[in-house]
């Protein structure tokens, strides 16, 4: 116990701290935000619009707290997330066990949606690709949504991804990305420890409601993993006149060879879908 303590306390350690210091362009002003007469930006003036008349959602977001990170379901009603007896047992484990066997603490990648809650992102939108450009602390990770008019692959074709394989498309002011394909036995939160499967269909809703804020509402539909979808809406609050660092977990390594942990379990895989074939 005493060790898988020390273990959580590194991984919360490199989930806390930035190794990034001594970054460049950390003060320089955005061009092309509205500013107040102070010269500060103007977070409350309309959000601005793309040549198409479609919001732009470009620009550094943060979540700014790790509420989410740790509770996707955070603010829900009990009884909003249901979990499959498969489900629940795996949670359980990863509970039982102190969260040491979060992929994250081994500088492994977060998933969809969790590394939108992590650290800030840059979004770069073009008519046929959007780019999510995220601040990990496991390195710098990036994430095309194609806006090309492809469809999703075939779940049973893809190459299981940490982030999957998301289209998108504008549903009046709202950006709407789908996104499946991703690898079995994922984690959704950190302490609430809440897993995926690869049937997971991930639905985000991207809504810009002026320059500083934007609305993430997020589907959760994994029949494998969850008796019934679950939708959450997470605020995001842009951070203008800045940039985004480079971080790496490069001491990590070095971390785990002084743990002294029971190996992890094996995670049994999630139960086949009435009528598909494995």
């Amino acid at each position: 116990m005493k060790a898988q303590r020390m273990a959580l306390a590194t991984i919360v350690a490199l989930v806390l701290m930035s190794v990034a210091a001594g970054a460049q362009w950390l003060n320089h002003p955005t061009p092309g935000i509205p500013r107040l007469p102070d010269g500060k930006p103007n977070l409350s003036a309309p959000a601005p619009r793309l040549a198409d008349g479609h919001p732009d959602l470009s620009g550094i977001w943060d979540v700014g707290n790790m509420l989410y990170f740790h509770d996707l379901a955070r603010g829900l009603k009990p009884g909003e997330v249901q979990l499959t007896p498969w489900a629940a047992g795996i949670r359980k484990q990863r509970m039982d066990r102190n969260h040491v066997d979060d992929p994250y603490g081994y500088c492994l990648p977060l998933g969809v949606p969790r590394i939108n809650v992590r650290s800030p992102f840059k979004i770069l939108q073009t008519p046929q690709l959007t780019a999510f450009l995220h601040e990990t602390f496991v390195g710098m990770i990036f994430r095309q949504v194609f806006t090309d008019g492809r469809p999703l692959p075939e779940i049973s074709e893809a190459e299981p991804a940490w982030l999957g394989y998301s289209v998108g498309k504008w549903d009046g002011d709202a950006f709407v990305v789908d996104t499946v394909g991703f690898r079995d036995r994922g984690w959704l939160s950190a302490m609430q420890a809440y897993p995926h499967s690869d049937a997971l269909h991930v639905t985000e809703r991207w809504r810009r409601t002026d320059v500083g804020h934007m609305e993430l509402t997020v589907t959760i539909d994994d029949p494998k993993a969850y008796v019934k979808p679950w939708t959450n809406k997470i605020p995001l609050v842009l951070l203008p006149d800045t940039e985004l660092l480079e971080a790496f977990c490069d001491n990590q390594m070095k971390i785990l060879k002084q743990w002294s942990i029971d190996p992890m379990p094996p995670e049994p895989p999630s139960p086949p879908l009435p009528g598909a074939k494995r």
